[in-house]
């Protein structure tokens, strides 16, 4: 079988404050998609800078990097067939006020601020995030006994 892609998912903050990390990871696993690294952690300011780089000079930017680093972190990655995009639309619009009902956003959040997770955008994204808050030997790889009803392999 071969690898499947891989993605960054994140509960960021306020859904760990909040009691949300078992919706968010459930959510995902009854997509069909395959959890294979995760740890709980307090990003540090460098971390969240070298997460945020591409938006340094915006105006968010400071308030991006304060809200990351206010409380701990769910970090995992997963895995499956064009899991980006699949994660992307159960995460929902970055705008919970814009994302469909049904999507985590769109059912747990209220504003953009505080939006309950954190999904990678495209493969590279995912590659980057992935190389940031994961060592190679964190992440598993692992036939799951699911996968042919899923993917009917």
């Amino acid at each position: 079988m071969k690898q499947k892609e891989r993605t960054f998912i994140m509960v960021k903050p306020d859904g760990v404050q909040r009691g949300l990390i078992g919706e968010v990871i459930s959510r995902l696993e009854r997509k069909g998609l395959k959890l294979v690294a995760m740890k709980m952690m307090q990003i540090s300011p460098e971390l969240a800078a070298r997460h945020y780089g591409e938006h340094r000079g915006k105006p968010f930017y400071e308030s991006l990097v304060s809200f990351i680093t206010s409380a701990p972190v769910v970090a995992m990655v997963w895995e499956g067939d064009d899991v980006v995009a699949q994660a992307r639309n159960l995460i929902g619009a970055t705008d919970p006020r814009k994302a469909a009902p049904g999507s985590i956003r769109g059912d747990l959040a209220v504003f953009t601020g505080n939006n309950v997770v954190h999904g990678s955008d495209s493969l590279e994204s995912a590659q980057r995030e992935i190389g940031l808050f994961f060592e190679e030997g964190e992440i598993c790889s692992y036939q799951a006994s699911r996968d042919q009803w899923v993917y009917g392999e």
